[in-house]
């Protein structure tokens, strides 16, 4: 009899164990889920059962079937910003998330930059962290989430993830570029704001793109061999095409979110005229998997930094490159970081000056802000007459600044195609053109760059302190 009532208590044991519902580490505790949608969730329970989903908000009751391997998903209708709440997950056994919040979500992704912490890393601080740490109070509702770094070969539907409250060691541990957007963001609207972050330093745009997608559009311009034979490199096998879509983006694909936020291009920085083509590539694969085509997409153009060889201006060909891509993606918008770069440090300590951009951009566009110009200004014109060039500029309704003083950063070149230094000037009327001009050396210019160099100090702006970007009229190797 006692082996009888043994093999009953074992087999009860394992059927709660089967009958409690599974979710993803991206559904825990403290998390924010986007208001007003019809937000995802999903996970395991028993095959072929039947899970039942109550929130603290509504009355209603969700229930989904599992399938033979026991995934389920659902859609549960969020309301107005507000919380914390609780969400119940029911097959024979309940699993209740709690202090749950509805706001605004975003992705946050991209190499370095992007993952660098409140905290900074080793020698590289962020300016400011040390007061927004200490002071951070969990009555601000800004909640962030880190996935763990994971490469793979084949696609993963889970990632481990960690939710933060604002709290000191929530705030340590946030992407500081994410958090400054985040607090920028929550600061104007006072609504919940959830910020997750999908990033791996040192990474190039392909690692985090569909390989099937590289393999269709790329195939013989990205580097596939790796992913076809599924061998690791000896070295940086994170940067293997395809393995961080695979390993972590992927996995929160289906988290509903209102955009995303993407700071990265230094490891592309050499092959600047691909990317061009890759970016708007990217953006159209994130928009798939959301099943979102007029999701907000909002980049960091890189900052200026010495980088190894200053005969090779890479850096400022990509910022161009970067700004580039803005007409060719829609619903986009592009953070110039022109005025804040380091020369020695490719890690830049000012993370404000990116979260606040970025979020300029999404609250103009996408919150209906009014009374600032957040867009970088761009040239959209460029002519050659009386030995000057005039380029005209979109982008900055209230003109570009400064006015009444010589600029520097300019260059012109003639059919030689050998650039000397000129100085920049704004003209007259709305502000929005500027003659490059005093260049003896080139008396018949048909060319003109600005901050063209891995290293370059910004001396245009707009009205309201947003750098010009770096560009060129030419199309020279």
């Amino acid at each position: 009899m006692k082996k009888i009532l043994t093999l009953c208590v074992l087999f009860a044991s394992v059927f709660a164990m089967q009958a409690k519902v599974e979710l993803p580490p991206i559904f825990a505790d403290n998390m924010v889920l986007q208001q007003q949608t019809d937000a995802a969730l999903w996970g395991k329970a028993k095959p072929e059962s039947k899970v039942t989903i109550t929130t603290s908000w509504s009355k209603a009751k969700t229930v989904v079937s599992t399938d033979a391997d026991g995934k389920w998903f659902a859609r549960v209708a969020t309301p107005t910003a507000g919380g914390p709440y609780e969400i119940t997950f029911s097959d024979g056994e309940k699993l209740t998330l709690k202090n749950v919040l509805i706001g605004e979500v975003w992705i946050c992704s991209g190499q370095s930059n992007m993952e660098m912490q409140m905290k900074g890393f080793r020698g590289q601080p962020v300016e400011g962290s040390t007061d927004l740490i200490l002071g951070a109070k969990p009555s601000t509702l800004i909640r962030s989430c880190n996935l763990k770094r994971v490469k793979s070969f084949e696609t993963q539907d889970e990632c481990e993830a960690t939710w933060y409250e604002h709290t000191p060691e929530g705030v340590a541990e946030a992407s500081a570029t994410a958090y400054f957007f985040a607090k920028r963001l929550y600061d104007v609207l006072g609504i919940p704001v959830g910020i997750i972050n999908v990033s791996w330093g040192g990474t190039p745009i392909q690692a985090w793109m569909n390989p099937e997608l590289l393999k269709k559009e790329f195939a013989g311009e990205v580097n596939l061999t790796a992913l076809e034979s599924k061998v690791w490199p000896e070295k940086n096998s994170h940067k293997v095409p395809g393995v961080l879509y695979n390993g972590m983006l992927h996995s929160v694909a289906k988290y509903t979110a209102k955009g995303f936020i993407w700071y990265q291009g230094c490891d592309n920085r050499k092959k600047f005229e691909l990317y061009k083509r890759l970016q708007p590539a990217f953006v159209k694969m994130l928009r798939q998997e959301w099943e979102n085509e007029d999701m907000p997409f909002y980049f960091t153009q890189i900052a200026p930094y010495k980088y190894e060889d200053p005969n090779l201006p890479h850096a400022g060909y990509m910022m161009w490159a970067q700004a580039q891509t803005l007409e060719l993606i829609p619903n986009s918008g592009m953070a110039c970081l022109h005025d804040a770069g380091e020369y020695a440090c490719i890690h830049p300590a000012n993370k404000k000056a990116v979260g606040d951009r970025l979020a300029f951009q999404a609250l103009e566009n996408d919150y209906g802000v009014k009374g600032i110009d957040s867009k970088t200004p761009i040239p959209v014109k460029f002519e050659f007459k009386d030995g000057e060039a005039i380029v005209t500029f979109d982008f900055c309704s209230r003109g570009l600044s400064p006015i009444s003083t010589d600029l520097d950063g300019f260059e012109l070149a003639g059919e030689d195609k050998v650039f000397y230094p000129a100085k920049g000037r704004l003209l007259g009327g709305d502000r929005k053109q500027i003659k490059v001009y005093q260049c003896p050396e080139v008396p018949n210019p048909v060319a003109v760059r600005y901050g063209m160099k891995n290293w370059s100090v910004a001396t245009l702006f707009n009205c309201f302190g947003i750098p010009a970007t770096p560009f060129r009229s030419d199309n020279w190797e």
